[in-house]
């Protein structure tokens, strides 16, 4: 079997489970015999096997069969994709970081209006990251890396697209109206008159981010070395330390709320 349809496949595989185990249909059927945790790994488990099968067999034919579109060999385009998928990458990065913050986030984050990064996208991550993966299918010199970023592209736009009428569903007035003041591609929200305002920022994860992307630029030729282990263990690690800082945060929250539920009315004086 091809390079290319063994990439192709596992791509499939990777983006459709994803799809598919969060489904309307599928998902509350697993958490009714499962529960919530028990959902929660088994999704996780599917990822992090079929990430690391793509990435394994990604390392080992991503230079090879039919070539791509390679716009990178054009100065005037390469300069400007590289950028794109620098900025891109800069804002998944951060996205990571603020992640637990956002009212898109596991476990039933508070909602509240756009702050800080969400003005830029509410979903930085997945946003960034379908970025900087359109970028590369415009960049990369073979047709299995153009299968493989455009597969990633596409799961991060229809990912959030669904994770959205999701919460919208479930969680009502206050995220559809949390939906009508952002966006999902950066910076579409301002183009509607929605502020960007600097202050809120995370200029300490975007930097960090960017010196991130920039070092990976340095180390490009070497990132799928060992098999992608590198690579396996960014995407796994990232989201694994995001979604326990997520479940965290949530926690937290539930028992502030708790306490003030439980905590006496403050005693009137008659005078």
């Amino acid at each position: 079997m091809g390079g290319l349809l063994i990439v192709s496949i596992l791509v499939a595989l990777f983006a459709g489970s994803h799809v598919w185990l969060a489904s309307a249909g599928l998902r509350p059927w697993l958490v009714e015999r499962l529960g919530e945790r028990g959902f929660f790994i088994v999704y996780s488990l599917v990822a992090a096997i079929l990430w690391t099968l793509l990435i394994g067999q990604f390392a080992v034919h991503r230079l090879s069969g039919p070539a791509g579109l390679a716009l990178g060999s054009t100065p005037h385009f390469r300069w400007p994709l590289m950028t794109l998928a620098t900025a891109g990458l800069t804002l998944a990065g951060a996205g990571i970081v603020v992640y637990p913050r956002l009212p898109s986030a596991l476990f039933d984050q508070p909602i509240r209006m756009p702050y800080g990064i969400e003005r830029i996208s509410r979903h930085p991550f997945f946003a960034g990251f379908a970025v900087f993966a359109l970028a590369h299918v415009l960049l990369v010199t073979h047709l299995v890396s153009t299968v493989f970023f455009a597969g990633l592209a596409l799961l991060a736009v229809i990912g959030a697209h669904l994770q959205d009428r999701k919460l919208a569903q479930r969680r009502g007035v206050a995220y559809t109206t949390y939906l009508a003041r952002t966006s999902f591609w950066p910076f579409a929200a301002q183009l509607r008159g929605e502020p960007l305002v600097a202050r809120e920022l995370p200029w300490y994860a975007l930097g960090g981010s960017l010196l991130v992307a920039l070092w990976f630029r340095q180390v490009h030729a070497s990132l799928f070395a060992y098999g992608g282990a590198w690579v396996i263990l960014a995407l796994i690690g990232g989201a694994a330390v995001a979604s326990f800082n997520a479940w965290r945060r949530a926690r937290r929250h539930r028992a502030r709320t708790a306490s003030a539920a439980l905590a006496p009315a403050p005693s009137v004086r008659l005078e």
